[in-house]
């Protein structure tokens, strides 16, 4: 119990000056399970305040807490039950009375003692004590267990007490005196108790010699108790008199703290209505702003949306605990929706007309923009309504069902002003690029029937599915009334190979790549400023990139709200711009295939573009997807030319000569070097080149002597009989050797290398892959045509006039030469 008592002195009493004179371990009656700790205790300030407190033992169990607290001048009555058996029960009577058990009954009585003795001491009113034993009343507590509990007299003192320094220097002294003091220490005590038998006895004789000086110090003793009754007489009276002055004192200081705690109460209640009328006020201008205010002009935007703002403070304000309950904030509450709804319903409407007003607007029509085939800019639109964004964020943030309703109101009709304009745009391209002239489309209205034919074949290029519809026999039609000098819509290396560089129509080629330039232009302009402000009025351009973090892989993004909204938002307002540039590309590569190689050119730097712009713009997203239909278009003029190079026929009257292909070749790469000079897409023509160049030889292998050998041989004649027919004798194969010396083969490979030299690009490395290419193709032709030789033409010993040493001797000083 010592210790228990140490730790709430220090813990809980020394930490609001009082001191703890007495305690006891209870319990309630019926509930001794719950043991608490009942403590006397005193304030260290004057006046000095008595107070009973309960104190407990957290749940947790690792610290002591002060539960309840009784003024010592409100117990009425303590009651011990029974004052002549040992009893633990005891009651204590303030405003109700509180039943308690204490531990042991030796802690009851000196908890009782205790508070006898502070009731004597500090109240005039005294408490009444019942089955109380007179003698716990009058007497001190018991020396031991009970008097450490109790507390025992607040003077009392500790038995202990340390030497003076006058009695350690004597005993060492006589330590020093006596040399064994230490080693022997028997010996010492020893001779210190016979001085000290000696001493006694002097003592006793100088008592019993001093007797009268004893019976007059006894006298003195006598008068000097009776001074200290008459002083204890009159300390008493005073104390009598003095215990009205503090009963006084007290209650002037209960006033005092009575009146400092409505002090500080009125100060809080003032504080929280400050703020509430601080932070929960509308101006009347903003509230004129936000009913009436004028959505149209420049002036009344502003003061709208400072009104916004201010609205959205107050309606956010943290209220603190209590505040909801304030009649005067609930008012303000309700007024502050009323005000939010209005004006939410006001901006809505008021964008609704402006959306709805554009989306039917025909002012922005194309005839205008016709001859230099340009989009309408809506820049004005933009800058006008940009002016609303910072109401959007409001609108975003309070009413996210009407702002969403905005975002599908303002997609709806800009989708179809933008699908007007850009169907507007790409009829006149389509027509542009069908060679119609100005004129003739200016005539459509008065030629019904010639021209208004012209116009019917230009419309079904790009009918509501974005697809050709036309017939080939239309659109050549389309194509020969555009430009009587056009050549064939299906263009080959067999046509280049039998035209001049004159009959290639160079012209229409480089109208064409001016007009594809020309609308890529206008398009990329025209998305990125609308993306632009979609992002802004809607307040979407948060977290526009898509960062690239550890825990994906690339093949699933990582979620981005704002970004997805814009891409959904941009793909609703632009769905036919997909459309329209295949229909386009479509058309440039029906009227010549080798628009293809135009397009890849174009449509890649643009892509590139947009990616460094914007790489997950819609711009960016469209444009790869249209690149992946074009570079299939590339793909399939790279098949068309090999497939036309496999079904050439080669007249019967030609003995020697260049194959016509091989000349188309030459002339497909100066037009392709031309195209794809400092292209970002080198690298698919490169390719192309290879698979070309392989068909070159592939389909040149084979001269009409050894076309005819393999044909005779197909149709079933067997392949030792061929040299009996007379067109294909050992004289006439020998013949065909005879033309193709090694001298010959050998110019020949050097101008091919000239040639491949010429139009590659000035990496040395893809030259050497080509070469050596080409290398291993004219190995496997000599290996074919020496094979073909031996099965048809058996023990004649007719070889070809040079090896394949020889030609690898040919292509490797070729090499070194160059």
């Amino acid at each position: 119990m010592t210790a228990i008592k140490h730790a709430l002195q220090r813990d809980i009493f020394t930490p609001n000056d009082e001191r703890l004179l007495g305690i006891v371990n209870v319990c309630k009656a019926g509930k001794k399970k719950k043991n608490c700790f009942l403590c006397a205790t005193v304030t260290t300030e004057r006046p000095v305040q008595v107070k009973v407190v309960k104190v407990k033992k957290s749940d947790k169990g690792d610290f002591y807490k002060r539960q309840l607290t009784w003024e010592l001048r409100d117990l009425r009555e303590v009651d011990a039950k029974d004052a002549s058996k040992e009893n633990p029960e005891f009651d204590l009577h303030f405003e109700k009375a509180y039943k308690w058990v204490a531990s042991s009954t030796a802690e009851k009585n000196s908890f009782i003692s205790c508070i006898w003795k502070l009731n004597q001491r500090y109240l005039r009113k005294k408490v009444e004590f019942v089955n109380v034993s007179s003698q716990l009343l009058e007497e001190s507590v018991p020396s031991g267990e009970s008097q450490s509990v109790a507390g025992g007299d607040e003077d009392a003192l500790d038995d202990y007490q340390e030497l003076s320094t006058r009695e350690e220097q004597d005993i060492e002294g006589m330590m020093e005196m006596c040399e064994y003091a230490i080693s022997n220490a028997e010996a010492f005590a020893e001779k210190l108790f016979k001085e000290l038998q000696v001493l006694d006895g002097a003592n006793i004789q100088s008592i019993m010699a001093s007797e009268k000086q004893v019976n007059i110090l006894m006298m003195l003793l006598d008068d000097a108790l009776t001074e200290v009754d008459t002083i204890e007489g009159k300390l008493s009276s005073y104390e009598e008199m003095l215990q009205s002055v503090k009963e006084q004192m007290d209650q002037i200081s209960q006033s005092n703290r009575l009146i400092q705690i409505s002090n500080t109460n009125n100060g809080k209640l003032l504080d929280e209505i400050q703020f509430i009328v601080n932070y929960m006020d509308l101006s009347k201008g903003h509230i004129r702003a936000l009913q009436e205010g004028d959505l149209t002009s420049p002036k009344g935007i502003e003061a709208c949306i400072n009104a916004s703002e201010a609205l959205l403070q107050c309606m956010n304000v943290a209220l603190r605990p209590g505040h909801d309950k304030l009649m005067a904030v609930t008012q303000q509450q309700h007024l502050f929706a009323e005000l939010r709804d209005t004006f939410a319903r006001r901006l809505t409407n008021h964008l609704n007309n402006v959306f709805v007003h554009q989306g039917h607007d025909q002012s922005s029509t194309l005839s205008q923009h016709t001859a230099e085939l340009t989009l309408p800019k809506h820049s004005p639109l933009h800058r006008d309504l940009l002016r609303y964004a910072k109401l959007m964020e409001w609108l975003k943030n309070t009413h996210r069902e009407k702002y969403e309703g905005l975002s599908r109101t303002y997609v709806d009709y800009m989708s179809r002003l933008y699908d007007r304009e850009i169907k507007d745009f790409f009829e006149v391209a389509k027509i542009k690029m069908a060679g119609t002239s100005k004129e003739a489309k200016g005539k459509f209205a008065t030629l019904p029937r010639k021209e208004s034919a012209l116009k019917q074949e230009t419309e079904s290029l790009h009918g509501s599915s974005g697809k050709l519809t036309g017939s080939t026999s239309s659109l050549n039609k389309l194509t020969v009334q555009g430009s009587n000098s056009r050549r064939s819509q299906s263009s080959s290396l067999l046509d280049m190979g039998n035209m001049s560089a004159s009959d290639l129509d160079v012209a229409d080629r480089t109208k064409f790549d001016k007009i594809f330039e020309q609308v890529l232009s206008e398009l990329e302009p025209l998305c990125l400023a609308e993306q632009d402000f979609i992002s802004k009025f809607f307040k979407l351009q948060q977290h526009m990139t898509v960062p690239e973090t550890e825990e994906t892989d690339g093949s699933m993004p990582s979620r981005n709200p704002p970004l997805d909204m814009v891409r959904l938002m941009m793909t609703n307002i632009f769905h036919s711009i997909d459309t329209e540039l295949n229909s386009l590309i479509a058309l440039g590569d029906k009227i010549d295939s080798f628009h293809s190689l135009y397009m890849l050119v174009k449509m890649s730097h643009h892509v590139w573009t947009a990616e460094n712009v914007d790489p997950a713009s819609f711009l960016s997203t469209t444009l790869g997807n249209v690149l992946v239909t074009v570079k299939r278009n590339f793909d399939k003029c790279i098949s068309g030319q090999i497939r036309q190079m496999e079904e050439v026929k080669i007249s019967k009257k030609s003995k020697v000569g260049i194959l016509s292909f091989v000349t188309g070749f030459e002339e497909f790469a100066e037009l392709a070097e031309t195209i794809f000079r400092n292209a970002e897409r080198r690298g698919d023509l490169d390719k192309a080149y290879v698979k070309l160049i392989r068909a070159v030889f592939m389909n040149g292998e084979p001269t009409h002597f050894f076309e005819g050998v393999e044909a005779r041989v197909a149709q079933g004649v067997r392949e030792e009989e061929v040299s009996y027919q007379l067109a294909f004798n050992k004289q006439e194969l020998r013949k065909v050797i005879k033309e193709y010396p090694g001298k010959e083969v050998k110019k020949g490979l050097d101008n091919l290398y000239k040639k491949v030299d010429k139009h590659l690009c000035e990496e040395e490395s893809l030259l050497q892959v080509v070469w050596h290419s080409m290398q291993d193709e004219f190995i496997r032709q000599y290996k074919h045509f020496e094979d073909l030789i031996g099965r048809c033409y058996p023990g004649s010993g007719i070889t070809m006039e040079f090896t394949i040493q020889d030609m690898l001797e040919y292509f490797s000083s070729i090499a070194q030469s160059h």
